[in-house]
């Protein structure tokens, strides 16, 4: 199994942390980067190779790969040159010669217990299936999902009804067999379109799932968490009960410089 893990952007939205460190080396856990928890979650459910893109920051990123990648997966990076001009839209299609067989693919800043991984592998097989969470409600930054009978999935975006929302998208998906191909083919449709730069990859998962079925999985009770924003950081942090002592100092610094 192989994880390919889009990390190109930023992280404006988490500015001053973001300013020089890409997003997922931002430390969470004893001074462990976020890109490392993620790799760390995977081998430990036997992922054996995973293929990073990187863009901002990518010297940083590789240089982490090389001196720090944890023991039990192989790991490469593959630099996305578009990061500062496109959406993670771009970034999928470039990663296209990658997408073979059976994998995962993720977002670089979302975070998730080993648990979450082996109940979306253990899923029913299918093309494509996504992890989503059920919660009470879903505010406007949530990637909601709409779901048919047999949690098939209907639609995902942002700018669902509230009235036909069902869960939300985590950011980690599963695909098997012609799901990748199915994949391919609707992101190369989907580049050649006006504003394509714009788009993000579930727009194309969407538009899936009105040419075929797409399962998901619920990860319902188990943890996972996204970081978008400073009080993400917070919150990731206290979820794991520890605040970096070096990272923390240079955090209340460059906040107390505005």
């Amino acid at each position: 199994m192989k994880a390919i893990i889009l990390s190109a952007g930023q992280g404006k939205r988490l500015r001053p942390y973001t300013d020089h460190v890409p997003k997922c080396l931002l430390c969470i856990r004893d001074n462990q980067p976020v890109l490392e928890t993620q790799l760390r979650a995977l081998a430990e459910c036997g992922v054996e190779e995973a293929v990073v893109f990187v863009g901002f920051g990518a010297d940083q990123v590789e240089d982490f790969v090389a001196r720090s990648a944890p023991s039990g997966i192989r790991v490469q990076t593959v630099f996305n040159p578009f990061y500062a001009v496109a959406d993670n839209l771009a970034t999928c299609w470039l990663a296209r010669d990658y997408m073979r067989d059976d994998f995962l693919m993720l977002n670089g800043d979302t975070l998730f217990e080993p648990a979450v991984v082996r109940r979306l592998l253990s899923a029913p097989s299918a093309p494509l299936t996504l992890a989503v969470n059920q919660k009470p409600s879903y505010d406007d930054d949530d990637m909601k999902v709409s779901l048919g009978s047999g949690g098939r999935l209907v639609g995902v975006g942002k700018t669902l009804d509230p009235r036909i929302v069902d869960a939300e998208s985590i950011g980690l998906m599963l695909f098997r067999r012609e799901g990748a191909s199915h994949f391919c083919q609707v992101i190369d449709r989907a580049v050649r379109r006006e504003g394509a730069t714009r788009l993000w990859y579930l727009s194309v998962v969407d538009e899936m799932a009105q040419e075929s079925p797409i399962s998901t999985v619920a990860i319902n009770g188990l943890w996972w968490g996204e970081l978008d924003s400073p009080e993400d950081l917070a919150s990731l942090r206290a979820d794991l009960g520890n605040e970096p002592k070096e990272e923390a100092r240079v955090d209340r610094a460059l906040f107390a410089q505005g």
